[in-house]
Parts: C-alpha cells; sequence; structure tokens
C-alpha cells in the first residue's frame, strides 16, 4: 500500500525542489522570455526563467496531489505580542486550501478577531491601497465594514515596541487566491495595518 503523504511532508519536498531550482538542478527548458517586448526580454534572465518555471510546475504537481488525496493546505500559527499569545490556522502560501481548510478557517475569525482586538486597542487603523503602495487612516465603523464582508482573518506582526505593526488579512473565498487579488472578485482580502499612533504603516 503506497504512502499518502501528510501536509508537512509536502511542505518539506516543496522546500527542497524549491532549493534544488534555485540552485540551478531544476530547469523547465521551454520556458522562455515572454517573446513580446524584444527590448524587455533583453533584460530578463532566462535561466532565472527555467528555475522559476520548474518549480511553478512541481508545486502545481502538489496542489493537484493535495486535492485527489485531501491533505489540507492548513498550517499553525503562532503570535505573540507582549505578554499575549494565539495560536490560529492559516493556508500555507505554498499549498492550496481544500473545503474543509476553509470551515475551519471560518471557525476561528472570530478568535483571531478578539486577540487583535485586544492587542490594538491603544492603535491607529490604515486601510492598505494600491497593493500596499498607500495608506489611509480609518475608523472603527469602516473596520466593521469590512470586517463584515470577510470570511477568515490571518495576522502578520512587525516590528518591536514604538515601531511595532500588525497586519491584519481580512479575506474571502481562497486563500491562495486572495492574493494580489488573482482570484478576484471570487477570492480577496483587505490589509489592516495597526501602528502606535501618530506613526504610518511600513508595509
Amino acid at each position: 500500500m503506497s504512502r499518502t503523504y501528510s501536509t508537512q511532508d509536502l511542505l518539506r519536498i516543496l522546500a527542497q525542489e524549491r532549493q534544488a531550482c534555485i540552485s540551478g538542478q531544476r530547469l523547465n527548458l521551454a520556458a522562455i522570455p515572454s517573446g513580446v517586448n524584444p527590448l524587455i526580454d533583453r533584460f530578463v534572465n532566462a535561466d532565472g526563467i527555467q528555475r522559476f518555471t520548474a518549480y511553478n510546475d512541481f508545486r502545481q504537481t502538489i496542489h493537484r496531489y493535495q486535492k485527489e488525496h485531501q491533505i489540507s493546505g492548513l498550517v499553525w500559527e503562532e503570535i505573540r505580542v507582549n505578554s499575549q499569545s494565539l495560536r490560529y490556522p492559516k493556508v500555507d502560501d505554498q499549498l492550496v486550501s481544500l473545503p474543509d481548510d476553509l470551515k475551519v478557517l471560518r471557525s476561528h475569525k472570530a478568535t483571531v478577531i478578539h486577540f487583535w482586538n485586544d492587542i490594538t486597542a491603544t492603535m491607529d487603523l490604515h486601510l492598505g491601497l494600491n497593493s500596499g503602495k498607500i495608506y489611509r487612516p480609518i475608523s472603527k465603523s469602516d473596520f466593521d465594514r469590512i470586517l463584515k464582508r470577510s470570511e477568515w482573518a490571518s495576522l502578520t506582526p512587525q516590528g518591536k515596541a514604538e515601531n511595532l505593526e500588525i497586519i491584519l488579512q481580512l479575506g474571502w473565498g481562497k486563500p491562495e487566491e486572495a492574493v494580489y487579488r488573482r482570484g478576484f472578485p471570487d477570492s480577496g482580502s483587505e490589509y489592516i495595518h495597526a501602528v502606535q499612533p501618530g506613526k504610518t504603516p511600513i508595509g
């Protein structure tokens, strides 16, 4: 009987394959520069494209395996801010989500938001726009409107003390399609940046 790989097994395999592609041990020789604009193609490294394409092809194979064998894309993250901590699920950015994964994410949304509210109570909120190039201050009522239309939530802290910034991703649909709005409008997300009063987001 053949072995079925776990989520952690798939992540280890992907990490090994990514390293092999970066070091040039794997190439997709069919991958070439765009061919659309000769001027741009002069500055595009064909070897880099072949490495990237080789890894991307392999990752798509892993995604098909995931779906065929119903292997979850979820990993558990732990975030610690000051004396408070939270362990919550998120879809690893190298994997895809299954329908059951989305159910788990939805069931943990309220817990993530409760933690967010606790740790950002005295912080200023900013909405990331134009892929994080622009930040607009928002009120609590603005935040509540965005929250209502989201299905799941994820957190990313960066910096410390007066430079602490906590990014809340409020998403809907599939997380792997929400990044860069690849699956918009069926999947997408908004990023809320909490910073110390008077500070602006780093991004």
